[in-house]
């Protein structure tokens, strides 16, 4: 996943960050100061959804939570224009191979 927002021109800051609270999956800087908050979700087929179906209320309200204590333990340094979360969905496709979608600004 961190090479997807790499060949797009990110900085990867962070993965999997930890804290009392959980777990962040990727972190992520644009080269205008964006941080991106990144969910990821694997999941071998859809027979119970979508890996996008399994980011609950629940979650976004935890990633929220997450993200400002990442913020406040001053791992983004300092110029960060803005916060976006995204979330990224991981799918084995035809003979084994990852099908990956992001959806940016998810929440």
């Amino acid at each position: 996943m961190a090479r997807w927002y790499r060949d797009w021109g990110y900085v990867i800051v962070a993965r999997n960050w930890r804290c009392r609270a959980g777990e962040i999956d990727l972190v992520a800087r644009s080269a205008q100061g964006v941080v991106v908050i990144c969910e990821v979700k694997t999941r071998s087929s859809t027979a119970y959804g979508s890996p996008f179906d399994a980011v609950t209320v629940a979650k976004r309200r935890r990633l929220r939570r997450l993200a400002a204590a990442w913020l406040a333990s001053g791992a983004a340094g300092s110029g960060y224009a803005q916060v976006r979360f995204d979330v990224a969905a991981v799918r084995v496709g035809p003979g084994g191979t990852l099908v990956v979608e992001v959806l940016e600004e998810a929440f």
